[in-house]
């Protein structure tokens, strides 16, 4: 697809994706990402024909206007929709395929200095969720969901969900939806509850002096446990 074929479905996207959109108006007045990508996508043609310094101009023009920096190496597929957008940075060899929704805050930065791909390859269906940051030359499978503020620095396998500082896999394909950041495991919740009831187990033994229903209710606790440390081992 050529770059005007680019540009006019990054337009019909916004429309898709955001039922906030009320008229075709409001694409010219609320919509950074959207401005940020029809930059980006002119700065990364001149960029990758080698054109001297305009790249990067275009690129900072567009941060100026959008708060949003994206450099002109990284490589954006169809259809993604920075949604708000405001504070997002995409590095240079930064890869982002078809399909992925990427919110406000988001980094897709660098942890070394070394010359070669050095930024995150996010596949197709990716949801990123608002501040999460995705660092180093790792992988995030397709349809892979990141929670937000999760800070993610290994591999996260297709179809799973990522979550924490520093993210751990949490779930396998919980929900097909790209917006269900309500249905995320909270695992520090699951922990707190797991450490409440293994306390009150505790607590009732030593003040009833009746210890017949600890083995069971055990036995349950232990089962938690286990499903929680496997998780974190991911």
């Amino acid at each position: 697809m050529g770059l005007f074929g680019l540009i006019k479905e990054d337009f019909f996207t916004v429309k898709q994706n955001d039922p906030a959109l009320k008229s075709s108006l409001e694409l010219f007045f609320n919509y950074p990402g959207l401005w940020a990508l029809l930059f980006h996508r002119i700065s990364h043609a001149l960029y990758t024909r080698k054109v001297p310094y305009l790249p990067r101009l275009i690129a900072a023009f567009a941060q100026f206007l959008t708060v949003i920096d994206i450099h002109p190496g990284a490589t954006i597929g169809r259809r993604v929709f920075i949604d708000h957008g405001t504070g997002v940075v995409i590095g240079e060899t930064a890869v982002i395929e078809d399909d992925v929704l990427i919110y406000q805050q988001v980094t897709l930065g660098g942890v070394s200095l070394a010359k070669g791909k050095r930024h995150p390859t996010v596949k197709k269906g990716t949801v990123v969720g608002a501040g999460a940051k995705i660092l180093g030359n790792i992988t995030i499978g397709p349809y892979a969901k990141i929670g937000a503020n999760s800070v993610v620095v290994k591999d996260v396998p297709e179809n799973c969900t990522a979550v924490g500082v520093p993210a751990r896999i949490i779930a396998k394909g919980f929900d097909s939806s790209p917006l269900s950041h309500n249905k995320i495991p909270d695992i520090t919740k699951e922990m707190i509850n797991y450490l409440i009831r293994r306390i009150a187990v505790l607590e009732k033994a030593l003040t009833t002096g009746d210890n017949t229903h600890i083995l069971e209710q055990d036995n349950e606790l232990e089962e938690i446990y286990e499903a929680f440390i496997k998780s974190m081992e991911s």
